[in-house]
C-alpha cells in the first residue's frame, strides 16, 4: 500500500496522542491547586503571606504573625528588555512520543525534588509568616529558592522559624541553613520587610539553604531527590515543566493541612535579560503556577534540568490571563559567580556542614541589611 498520501495526516495522529498523553500524565501526577481567585493587588513576587489558623500553632512557636494579602519583594533597577533573537537552531530528529516521555520524566524529577518553605513569624517582630516553594538541587541536600523567601533565614534572633515540607499534602520534614543569599539583593532591598507590597524584577532573587536535619522521626536520607541545575537556558517556545506550591486561593487551616503541589506544563514565551544579549529571565505566561506561593519554585525542560526558578508573577484576574516570570539557571550561575568570584559548582562540590559553618559568621552583618530601620 502506498503511505505516502497518509503522511499529511500522521503528524496530525501524534500530535493529538502526545496531547492525550501529557493530559493523562499530569492528571494522574499530582492534584492541581484550583486557580486562584482575582487579588485586589498585584505582586510581582510571590510568596504568600500566612497568619494563625483556627488550631493553635505548635507550642515551640510564639503567637503568629497575622495575614497579608501581598507578596514579597524586590525593587531593583535593571528593567528587563527582550534578547536579540538568536540565529536558527537545526531541527532536533525527537518524536512527538519521545518528547511526551521526557517531558514526563522531567516532571518526576521536579516534582520529587520540590519543596515547601514556611516561616513563621511572632507578632511585634515586624515580619508576617510567608510561604514560599524551592528546589533540591544536589543530593546532599541543597536547596535552591528565592532570596526574597530565604531573607526569613535571618531572623531567627527575632524568634522567626523555619521550616522545609515536603510531599502532597506538604508536611514538615526538614530544617535547613543558609549557605548563600544574594547580597546585592539584600542591598537593594533594604526596606522590603517595612513595605506592604514589594514589587521587583528578579534580579539577583536568589539564594540556596541546606539541609541540616529532621523534624519527624525518620533520619535523614543518604541522598535527596534533585534535579540538576542547568547550564545553558532554553529558548522561545521551548516546552517546559512548571512546579510549585501555589497557595492562593488556600485558608491558613488548608496551607497547613492541605496543600498539594502544582505541576503545569508550558512553554517559554519569550525571554528577556538585565544585560545585553544574555537570557536571564523567562516568560512563562498565565497559568495555576502563576499564584502567591509559586515563589522559588522550578522550571524544568525535556532534558531533566532545572532552567529557572520562579521568581515573580501577577497575581489579579484568572489563571490564564496572569504573568509568570523565572530567572535562568545560567543567570543565577552568573551571578553568583560574580558577587563570590568562583563557580557555583564549587559551593555544590563541598560537604553541607562547612558550606553552612563558612556562611555562619556572615549572617549577623547580612541581617542588618534589612533590620537596620526596624524598632
Amino acid at each position: 500500500m502506498n503511505m505516502s498520501r497518509f503522511a499529511p495526516y500522521l503528524g496530525i495522529v501524534a500530535a493529538l496522542l502526545l496531547g492525550v498523553f501529557v493530559v493523562i500524565f499530569f492528571d494522574e501526577l499530582t492534584a492541581l491547586n484550583s486557580p486562584a481567585s482575582p487579588s485586589a493587588a498585584v505582586s510581582d513576587i510571590s510568596p504568600i503571606f500566612v497568619g494563625p489558623s483556627a488550631s493553635p500553632p505548635p507550642a515551640a512557636l510564639p503567637q503568629q504573625s497575622p495575614i497579608k494579602n501581598a507578596a514579597s519583594a524586590a525593587v531593583m533597577p535593571a528593567p528587563q528588555r527582550e534578547v536579540p533573537t538568536p540565529a536558527p537552531v537545526a531541527a532536533t530528529t525527537t518524536s512527538p512520543s519521545e518528547s511526551a516521555a521526557l517531558l514526563g520524566a522531567s516532571a518526576l524529577t521536579l516534582r520529587a525534588a520540590l519543596v515547601n518553605i514556611i516561616c513563621y513569624a511572632p507578632v511585634g517582630s515586624n515580619a508576617h509568616s510567608i510561604l514560599g516553594s524551592g528546589v533540591f538541587i544536589d543530593p546532599k541536600g541543597v536547596i535552591l529558592t528565592n532570596a526574597h523567601i530565604a531573607k526569613y533565614f535571618l531572623l531567627a534572633d527575632r524568634n522567626v522559624s523555619c521550616t522545609i515540607r515536603a510531599g502532597g499534602p506538604a508536611t514538615d520534614t526538614y530544617k535547613a541553613a543558609l549557605i548563600y543569599i544574594s547580597p546585592m539583593w539584600l542591598q537593594a532591598n533594604a526596606d522590603v520587610l517595612s513595605q506592604t507590597l514589594p514589587k521587583g524584577t528578579g534580579e539577583y532573587d536568589f539564594a540556596l539553604l541546606a539541609v541540616t536535619g529532621s523534624t519527624t522521626a525518620e533520619p535523614l536520607p543518604s541522598s535527596f531527590p534533585s534535579i540538576p541545575l542547568a547550564t545553558n537556558p532554553p529558548l522561545s517556545s521551548v516546552p517546559v515543566i512548571i512546579a510549585s506550591y501555589g497557595a492562593q486561593s488556600l485558608e491558613p487551616d488548608q496551607i497547613r493541612s492541605a496543600l498539594f503541589p502544582t505541576i503545569v506544563l508550558g512553554s517559554v514565551k519569550d525571554v528577556l535579560t538585565f544585560a545585553v544579549n544574555t537570557v536571564d529571565v523567562l516568560a512563562l505566561g498565565g497559568s495555576a503556577a502563576a499564584q502567591e506561593g509559586s515563589s522559588g519554585g522550578g522550571v524544568s525542560d525535556a532534558s531533566g534540568e532545572l532552567v529557572g526558578t520562579i521568581t515573580t508573577s501577577t497575581i489579579q484576574g484568572d489563571a490564564n490571563s496572569r504573568s509568570l516570570n523565572a530567572i535562568t539557571a545560567s543567570y543565577i550561575r552568573a551571578a553568583y559567580a560574580s558577587e563570590t568570584g568562583q563557580a557555583l559548582d564549587l559551593l555544590l562540590a563541598r560537604p553541607t556542614a562547612d558550606s553552612i559553618s563558612d556562611f555562619a559568621p556572615q549572617l549577623s552583618a547580612l541581617e542588618k541589611i534589612i533590620t537596620a530601620n526596624l524598632p
